[in-house]
């Protein structure tokens, strides 16, 4: 309910006090006198004496109104105010985009449905965090019921962990229960520390986690693929033999949905069940890493990182080490110039036309103690980094724990080149000996799949003990914060001054019609 205050009570107590002026006002003053004839004087003395000892309240009613003015401008010296009680805090339950198309939905079906029920409003974790109506609420129930293949499942490109630290910063004081899927991909950067009224409940993928990362033709009637599976601790691949479809049509493999083999003039492609293609590569990569004296222990850590990465894939590339720089003329599709020499135009141009060009930092960088952010069992120290920019849109790829950038990409044409800002020498990070550089190198090999960015390459899952050392543990209740929501306060103040013209005026209008005209009388 509504309450009234006064915000200023010591001023307009004072101003009470103006209410005595229209009461001695009406006290002493004296109606004309009448004008009497000459023969009568002896009677004027004793009249006026009369009057004087009988002093009464005469108009009572423009009385009361002058008096109503003192009190209503008193009151809006007190500066009158209305409080009025928030609205009630409703929970929020906030649904990520990429949980909400997939079929992983029904498995928190019953507990959205009953949060909803208690009051909870929906909204999708997205930019804006738009409200989700019932019906559409309903309608992506009805799909995530109805989806059975794994093609329906769309990685969100969103970070989760910034996107919840938005959430709780424009919704304060509200409990939050938040659903999202698992995968890894959706987390990067730092988790934020998020209030004990944030619940964060991850939800595995029920879809398949094997996925096509590849393709080549090695004979004329054999398929090789690389099949890649997530889960919660890695990525694995592995690969199958299946035999090369005579023409266009459907292709079977255990373990993924369905494919559709399209020959071209170009290559011959994969057709994925939500329109992607895979195209199928003939010849295997061609490799080649030139070093110079001081980056020869970066060139050590980087072919045996390369040797252990081509497990992954079908067929083995062909990698040259040398101290040489390449010609031009030789086909490659990677070049890692581990060199402080700038590299020859004529290698920039190939850029464009395919290769993959491979840098590392070549200032004397600076001291950090940032590490690397990827979800291993021993964190990747970083010791020294750069600081270069680019002048074109760059892409990063790998980041560390303060969000700064590792590995960029920028796309020239139908190539890429990768710098990467720190070194794999011992005295600039730990890159060269982790077991995990492999890991990190491969996906960079398939520069057909890795520029279709819907295409999904890791879908590991993430340990639901990460999010719930940020959020709390979940099976507590939020904690009430001992912040009470401020009430809305309208001020009166000017009512109150409109109010006091009002009456002004009227006791204006009430004075003129009772003033009488006064009559004379001959002598």
């Amino acid at each position: 309910m509504s309450a009234f205050l006064l915000q200023h009570p010591g001023a307009g107590w004072l101003a009470l006090l103006g209410v005595l002026v229209p009461v001695a006002i009406h006290l002493w003053n004296r109606r004309p006198a009448r004008l009497v004839q000459v023969g009568s004087l002896r009677w004027l003395s004793t009249a006026a004496n009369r009057r004087m000892r009988s002093l009464k309240l005469e108009q009572l009613l423009l009385l009361l109104l002058r008096a109503a003015v003192v009190l209503v401008l008193a009151l809006a010296l007190a500066d009158p105010a209305r409080q009025t009680p928030p609205p009630p805090r409703r929970g929020q339950v906030l649904l990520s985009p990429d949980l909400l198309r997939s079929s992983s939905l029904t498995a928190v079906r019953t507990t959205v449905d009953s949060l909803r029920k208690q009051g909870y409003e929906l909204r999708q974790l997205a930019p804006g965090l738009p409200r989700l109506s019932l019906a559409t609420w309903r309608r992506f129930d009805s799909l995530a019921t109805a989806t059975t293949t794994p093609a329906a499942f769309e990685p969100s490109s969103d970070n989760l962990w910034a996107r919840v630290q938005q959430a709780a910063d424009s919704l304060p004081e509200r409990s939050l229960r938040v659903f999202t899927l698992a995968t890894q991909r959706s987390f990067r950067g730092t988790r934020p520390a998020l209030p004990a009224a944030v619940r964060w409940q991850v939800v595995p993928l029920s879809d398949s986690s094997t996925w096509l990362q590849a393709a080549y033709q090695v004979g004329p009637d054999s398929l090789r693929l690389l099949l890649g599976a997530s889960n919660e601790a890695a990525t694995t691949f592995r690969t199958a033999t299946v035999a090369t479809p005579s023409s266009s049509g459907a292709l079977r493999v255990a373990g993924l949905p369905s494919l559709r083999y399209e020959a071209r003039s170009g290559g011959a492609v994969l057709r994925l069940a939500n329109g992607h293609a895979v195209p199928v590569q003939a010849v295997a990569f061609r490799l080649a890493i030139y070093h110079d004296a001081a980056h020869a222990q970066d060139a050590t850590y980087l072919r045996a990182a390369l040797r252990a990465a081509s497990l992954g894939l079908p067929t083995s590339p062909l990698l040259t080490v040398s101290s040489t720089p390449p010609t031009t003329s030789q086909p490659l599709d990677w070049l890692f110039w581990l060199s402080d020499a700038p590299v020859p135009a004529a290698w920039q141009t190939r850029v464009k036309q395919g290769l993959h060009l491979w840098r590392e930092a070549s200032a004397v960088g600076t001291p950090t103690t940032a590490t690397l952010a990827y979800q291993s069992a021993q964190p990747i120290r970083l010791l020294r980094r750069d600081t270069l920019g680019s002048s074109h849109p760059t892409t990063t790829l790998w980041s560390d724990g303060l969000g700064q950038p590792v590995l960029t990409r920028v796309t020239q044409g139908q190539g890429a080149t990768y710098h990467l800002h720190t070194r794999l020498h011992p005295a600039w990070s730990e890159l060269g000996s982790s077991a995990e550089l492999p890991t990190l190198l491969l996906p960079l090999l398939q520069p057909e799949a890795s520029t279709v960015a819907d295409l999904p390459q890791d879908r590991r899952t993430l340990a639901p003990s990460q999010v719930f050392a940020v959020s709390q543990t979940p099976a507590l209740a939020p904690k009430r914060t001992n912040t009470a929501p401020e009430p809305t306060t309208n001020n009166l103040r000017a009512w109150a001054v409109a109010l006091a013209a009002l009456l002004f005026g009227l006791e204006r209008w009430l004075a003129r019609r009772r003033v009488a005209p006064i009559s004379s009388t001959t002598v």
